[in-house]
């Protein structure tokens, strides 16, 4: 269950990986939507993001966190294969934390979030209080409060306080 995402809003938006404008690294966020946007991260961590907008307005939903709720041992088997535990509110908080747990790499760029084996589906969770803050682990267009979180849940990364 996602509980934790930010939002990343075309070339004006400077934490956006389009305001260079479009490069073939940044390709999938114009378009289309609903698609997912995976990139490697300081050369660590692939990120998966969801484009959100129409064809040629690029902006993207960076999944930051989820709460697992299915494949528990295979996600703590890729987050930890020495077999040291991982709680499971730990599994996937993080952007980073959960691609490794989903197994999500580049491959996986591109594909179709509403149809592929990578998908966004709504089964009715209930999700509790939302609370909306400042974006996280970037240096540009902090201020801008385009991060939102479910309120106490514990796969929840960063502060969870900044409301």
């Amino acid at each position: 269950m996602i509980v934790e995402t930010e939002a990343y809003i075309g070339e004006d938006d400077p934490a956006c990986h389009a305001a260079p404008g479009p490069t073939r690294r940044n390709e999938p966020l114009y378009g289309p939507p609903g698609i997912a946007y995976v990139y490697l991260n300081y050369g660590i961590h692939y990120l998966v993001n969801a484009v959100t907008e129409a064809e040629g307005h690029p902006a993207a939903v960076l999944i930051r966190a989820l709460e697992p709720v299915e494949g528990i041992e295979l996600m703590a088997t890729r987050r930890a294969p020495d077999g040291h535990p991982v709680d499971r509110s730990d599994l996937c908080r993080g952007p980073g934390n959960l691609t490794r747990a989903l197994g999500i790499t580049l491959d996986q760029n591109r594909l179709d979030l509403t149809g592929s084996d990578l998908s966004i589906d709504d089964r009715g969770f209930h999700r509790g209080r939302v609370s909306w803050g400042p974006r996280i682990g970037i240096r540009v267009a902090v201020d801008r409060p385009w991060r939102c979180w479910i309120t106490g849940n514990s796969s929840v990364s960063g502060s969870r306080r900044r409301a």
